[in-house]
C-alpha cells in the first residue's frame, strides 16, 4: 500500500504522524511525507522519502500570525485557521500534494489536523483520506466551520466529506470525547533512555520545564524561560528546562546547580523520571506527560493552549497558571504575581497524591487503546 502523509510547517503538526508513520514503514508500506521547507530539517533526519511543498509568503504569514497573537485566544485561533492554514497554506502546498496524488497515486492520505491542500487533493483524484488530531476534538470542532467556505472553494461539498472522513486521536475518551461520528483512538509504544546525571547524583523530584518547540521564537522567550525558573528555583527539586531550538542555554545566562538547562532532550527520555511538567499546555506535550503518567502545570500563551489547560485542569491531572497579559496585543510575559502563582502551583502539585494519581489513571486508559501499528492494521489491512 502506498501511504501519503501531509504535514503543515509546526514540529507539533508533524510529530503526532510520526507513530503511523513508523507503523506504515514496519508494515513496508510505501511512504512519502509532502511538508513545507520548514520541516526539512525534520525530514532529512527521518528514513521515509519525501517532498517540500510550497509554503506563503513569509510577510502574509507573518501579518496574519500577529493579528492572530493580538487578539483573544478563540478570535487568534479562528484568524489562523482560516487565513492561516486554511487560505495560504492550502494554496501553497497545493500544486505539489496534487502533482503526488496524480503521479505516486497513493492508496491512503493521512494528514494532521490543519492541513488541507491534502484533502482537496486526494477529493479530487478519489483517494480516500483521514486526519489526525494535534488538538483535542472540542478544540478542533470549533475551527470546523471556518473550513467550509475555504475548502469548498476547490469543489463543491469537501469540507463535508473532510468530516465525514476518520479521525484518528491520541487523547483518551475521558479526557476528550470526540464530536466526530468516525473516531479511531491509538496510543504510542513508549521509548525511552535514561538521562545523563546533570545534578550530580541528586535524588529530589525532577521538574521539566518547557515551552514546547515554537514558543522560543517570541521576543518574550527569555523572559518567559527565567520566569519559569524562579517560580520552581527555591523548591527542593531537580530542574531540567528544554529551550527549544530558538534559544541555547547560553542565552539565559549562569544557573543554579539543580538547574540544567538543554536546548532539546527527546521528551519520552525526561518523563520516565519525572515527577511534574510544566509547560505551555501545547498538545504534543500534554499527551506526552498524561501517556507517561506524569501531572502538569500549565502556563498557557496561545493557540489550543488555553483549551488543553482547560482539559487538564478538569480532569483532575494538574493545574493552570494563566499569565495576567495572556491574550493581549503584547507578547505575553510572567510578572512578579504569575511567578508567585506558578510556584505555588507547583508545590501543591508535587506534594497531592491526587493528580499523580489522575495522570497515571489516564495513562492506563491510554495504554488500553491500540497501538499506532494495530490501529494502521485494523483499519487499512
Amino acid at each position: 500500500m502506498r501511504v501519503l502523509f501531509t504535514s503543515t510547517r509546526g514540529a507539533g503538526h508533524f510529530y503526532p504522524l510520526v507513530p503511523l508513520i513508523d507503523a506504515c514503514a514496519a508494515r513496508g508500506d510505501d511512504v512519502l511525507v509532502v511538508a513545507p521547507s520548514a520541516l526539512e530539517p525534520v525530514l532529512a533526519a527521518r528514513k521515509q522519502p519525501y517532498r517540500i511543498g510550497g509554503e506563503p509568503p513569509r510577510e502574509a504569514m507573518d501579518a496574519i500570525r500577529a493579528r492572530a497573537m493580538s487578539l483573544a485566544p478563540d478570535d487568534g485561533v479562528s484568524v489562523m485557521v482560516a487565513e492561516g492554514f486554511g487560505r495560504l497554506c492550502t494554496a501553497a502546498m497545493l500544486p505539489v500534494v496534487e502533482e503526488v496524488c496524480r503521479d505516486w497515486r497513493p492508496d491512503l492520505v493521512l494528514h494532521e489536523t490543519f492541513e488541507f491542500s491534502s484533502v482537496v487533493a486526494a477529493e479530487r483524484h478519489g483517494i480516500p483520506h483521514a486526519r489526525v488530531a494535534v488538538s483535542a476534538g472540542g478544540f478542533t470542532a470549533q475551527a470546523d466551520p471556518l473550513v467550509g467556505p475555504v475548502l469548498d472553494a476547490y469543489g463543491s461539498g469537501i469540507a463535508e466529506r473532510l468530516l465525514a472522513s476518520p479521525y484518528l486521536t491520541r487523547l483518551p475518551v475521558s479526557m476528550d470525547p470526540s464530536p466526530y461520528d468516525v473516531t479511531h483512538r491509538y496510543h504510542e509504544e513508549p521509548r525511552s533512555a535514561v538521562l545523563p546525571d546533570w545534578w550530580n547524583g541528586a535524588k529530589e523530584p525532577l521538574v521539566h520545564l518547557t515551552l514546547g518547540s515554537e514558543a522560543g521564537a517570541l521576543p518574550t522567550a527569555a523572559g518567559l524561560y527565567r520566569g519559569l525558573v524562579e517560580a520552581v528555583g527555591a523548591l527542593p527539586v531537580r530542574v531540567l528546562l528544554t529551550t527549544g531550538r530558538h534559544l541555547g542555554p547560553r542565552d539565559l545566562g549562569p544557573q543554579p546547580p539543580h538547574v540544567h538547562v538543554e536546548s532539546w532532550v527527546p521528551q519520552e527520555d525526561v518523563l520516565r523520571g519525572a515527577s511534574l511538567v510544566v509547560c505551555h499546555g501545547g498538545s504534543g506535550t500534554v499527551y506526552g506527560a498524561l501517556a507517561a503518567g506524569v501531572p502538569l502545570v500549565c502556563v498557557p500563551l496561545f493557540a489550543d493552549q488555553p483549551a488543553n489547560a482547560r482539559l487538564v485542569t478538569a480532569a483532575g491531572a494538574g493545574a493552570a497558571v494563566v499569565p495576567a497579559n495572556a491574550g493581549g496585543e503584547e507578547p505575553t510575559v510572567l510578572d512578579p504575581d504569575d511567578v508567585r502563582s506558578l510556584g505555588t502551583a507547583v508545590e501543591r502539585v508535587l506534594a497531592a497524591p491526587s493528580f499523580r494519581e489522575r495522570a497515571r489513571a489516564l495513562a492506563d486508559e491510554m495504554r488500553a487503546t491500540p497501538s499506532a501499528a494495530e490501529l494502521v492494521g485494523a483499519l487499512y489491512g
